[in-house]
């Protein structure tokens, strides 16, 4: 496993471990956690950066009380820097606990283990603080998982896959299941990303398709936010800029970054862009590039400035 992570780094891709487990508790069982480029542990509240050993906590653990309960009861348990965890069939005496506290806090299972983590915690808030810190946004990044506690995380990234021997509800929500269960899933995994880089699935991945409008039968019209070219034509007023807005919104609202060439001005007001350029200053491609680095960021780029000689053939328009 170690040197297929290798491998999948040496091809220039960033690696980060989720993971339910404490964070000393990860180093002990896997002492070459520095293949990671980032590491989230106790499933989401501390994000943990392998190569400057810094770290980031999330949100905060239960109050003393929560504990005096817990050392009433008895029953066993293990307790993080904000995760409190035990195993099943202790969950109910965990809600009985966070009740009598007045918490807001959750029970999330982990098949047989059960944590308590602060409200809105999961591995997919703990996996975004990590993909933030390295400017990769949640559409570009392929998750692998096997129980309850990975959902959230499945759901946020644009690939999601589960091994072979996952819940049955993970494998139905995942885009793709592998063939082989646990880490000879992972390995398989590894591998095919490294051969095509999931090509093979590509067709598979409509979960987070756009819809654009509606088919003459009443059924929804939706397009891939990747690899698709679209060509919207029509006369003079007859609505292609707003048609264009109104697909760049559903990106925008979906989180899928863009930049679009402005020649005429039109969009120069547009939300959730910024825009470089103006009517007197041509807009700078350094900070174009520097702008798009962040995965957050969209751009609109305004070529009035740029003399009309001097556009780019498809500048032109009709």
């Amino acid at each position: 496993m170690l040197q297929a992570l290798k491998d999948l780094k040496a091809t220039g891709r960033r690696l980060i471990l989720v993971t339910g487990r404490q964070l000393n508790d990860l180093k002990n069982a896997f002492p070459e956690f520095g293949v990671f480029d980032a590491i989230v542990a106790e499933n989401g509240a501390l994000v943990f950066n392998p190569a400057t050993l810094e770290q980031e906590i999330i949100g905060s653990p239960p109050p003393a009380g929560f504990f005096d309960l817990l050392a009433k009861s008895k029953i066993p348990y293990e307790k993080g820097q904000v995760i409190v965890s035990t195993w099943m069939p202790y969950e109910r005496i965990l809600l009985d606990a966070i009740q009598r506290s007045g918490l807001e806090h959750q029970v999330i299972f982990n098949k047989n283990a059960v944590m308590v983590l602060p409200p809105a915690v999961n591995k997919a808030t703990g996996l975004h603080k990590a993909l933030f810190a390295l400017n990769i946004s949640e559409h570009n990044a392929v998750a692998v998982g096997d129980a309850e506690n990975d959902n959230a995380m499945l759901s946020a990234v644009e690939c999601s896959i589960a091994v072979q021997n996952a819940l049955p509800h993970v494998k139905q929500a995942a885009d793709w299941t592998t063939t082989h269960p646990a880490s000879d899933g992972v390995l398989e995994l590894i591998g095919d990303l490294l051969h095509d880089d999931l090509v093979q699935i590509d067709r598979q991945l409509f979960r987070h398709f756009l819809q654009l409008g509606t088919e003459i039968d009443g059924l929804p019209f939706k397009v891939s936010p990747f690899g698709t070219n679209i060509l919207i034509a029509g006369s003079s007023g007859s609505g292609k800029t707003t048609m264009t807005a109104a697909f760049l919104e559903k990106l925008c609202g979906n989180n899928y970054q863009f930049c679009l060439i402005d020649p005429e001005g039109d969009y120069l007001d547009l939300d959730g862009a910024l825009t470089i350029g103006d009517s007197k200053q041509a807009p700078s491609i350094d900070e174009i590039i520097q702008v798009l680095t962040l995965p957050n960021e969209n751009v609109v780029v305004c070529a009035l400035a740029i003399p009309f000689k001097d556009r780019p053939v498809f500048f032109k328009t009709c």
